[in-house]
């Protein structure tokens, strides 16, 4: 998440950086090896890595940057998009969350804009793609509704039934006696009648319970009519058949809708997955007598066939949902946070443990050499052989190599 203007930016810039500096060095050693086989003359070696070359293909690779909701009006939007755009991002992800308000997708306390707010924002962003020249920039429209139960604004109606109308729709009101009006309430008219909405002390309004598929499915419509080119819809669990249910209602009037689903590790995915098929077995009439659905999650439960059938829907989720819900591009965020924590904590208890160097040794860098990961020439990859190439050019036979017949690095040689 981004907690200043800068820092996401920033990160594309730093991304794109280390991916063109991973082409470099990996054409780097092919045109080492090359030079090799010109000088041995084989020419057998000398075509293939020509070859090679030639085919070469870049780990450069679109970034999908998110705008969270824009950290302000309209105009800090585009703005925004901007730096993202410059810095290369092909594609921004915006929701529908009040800006000020921001929490995360997962966390309660969400509070969404009227339609036309967010509307406002995504043609902000297609504004700053069409200013940079970026004609086939992408728009990720993403709303937060299924979780957010409250709203900081009563949209502006200006006639029955358009978008503001149906936004409020959504409220959750009372029908109001005018003999009885508290002191400072707020009331709006509703098929002839006057209503209170129901506000909350921190001045916010609630929707009624219940509505967040209904207010889903229509911002994924209006964000498509209004420039967008894919959807997010941030739900609670991962459920192909509660997903797939929004899908469908928004084909009816975008046959061609797209989604983007975050396979977030802020879901439980094991005790999600346990209790769907633990649902889907009491549904059907099997005995479940032997499992509690309260405690699924317990590593009894790892070995047994709810346990297996589980992680086999796991396994195929992916492939599920695009097939039954529409799912056009799966995220998966976080990863590599959770995976150097995990991997990390473990080293940790093992080098201060009985293991000690052997932790590190047989659980890291014996499994690097034997698995060819480019990691553990960590010094190549920091771009000392391209520094020997480049010293080489530059000074010939005065150059001063790091790679020398002394270097550590020739113990890791395949």
């Amino acid at each position: 998440s981004m907690h200043e203007k800068t820092s996401v930016p920033a990160l594309i810039e730093e991304l794109y950086t280390f991916l063109k500096q991973a082409d470099a060095r990996e054409l780097g050693m092919l045109f080492r090896d090359l030079d090799a086989a010109k000088a041995a003359g084989d020419a057998v070696n000398t075509h293939r890595l020509l070859h090679k070359i030639d085919e070469f293909e870049t780990h450069v690779v679109p970034i999908i940057a998110d705008i969270d909701a824009g950290f302000g009006n309209a105009e800090a939007t585009y703005l925004l998009a901007k730096k993202f755009i410059e810095a290369g991002a092909c594609c921004i992800q915006i929701e529908n969350q009040v800006s000020d308000e921001k929490q995360c997708g997962h966390q309660d306390g969400k509070v969404t804009v009227p339609h036309e707010d967010f509307l406002a924002k995504i043609r902000a962003v297609r504004y700053a793609f069409m200013e940079l020249g970026v004609d086939d920039g992408i728009i990720v429209a993403r709303t937060d509704s299924l979780g957010a139960g409250l709203t900081k604004q009563i949209a502006f109606v200006r006639e029955p039934g358009d978008i503001a109308d149906q936004y409020n729709s959504f409220l959750d009101c009372e029908d109001v006696d005018t003999a009885n009006l508290g002191h400072g309430d707020v009331l709006i008219t509703r098929d002839g009648k006057l209503v209170k909405p129901k506000r909350l002390p921190s001045n916010l309004y609630q929707f009624r319970p219940g509505t967040g598929e209904d207010r889903c499915v229509l911002d994924c419509i209006t964000s498509l009519q209004n420039g967008a080119d894919l959807l997010w819809i941030e739900t609670e669990k991962p459920h192909i058949g509660q997903i797939g249910g929004m899908v469908s209602r928004i084909r009816e009037v975008i046959p061609n809708a797209k989604l983007v689903y975050n396979n977030s590790p802020s879901f439980n995915w094991t005790l999600n997955f346990r209790q769907q098929v633990f649902d889907a077995w009491e549904a059907a009439g099997k005995d479940v007598s032997a499992y509690d659905r309260a405690r699924l999650m317990s590593v009894d439960y790892d070995g047994t066939e709810l346990g297996v059938e589980a992680d086999e829907r796991i396994r195929t989720f992916q492939k599920d949902a695009a097939r039954e819900a529409g799912i056009f591009h799966h995220l998966i965020t976080l990863p590599t946070y959770h995976t150097a924590a995990l991997s990390t904590d473990n080293l940790a208890k093992r080098y201060f443990g009985e293991e000690g160097m052997l932790g590190y040794v047989k659980q890291v860098q014996r499994e690097e050499i034997r698995q060819g990961i480019a990691c553990v020439k960590h010094q190549n990859m920091a771009g000392s052989d391209i520094g020997d190439d480049h010293k080489e050019y530059f000074a010939g036979e005065a150059a001063l190599k790091a790679g020398g017949a002394h270097n550590t690095m020739n113990q890791f040689a395949a």
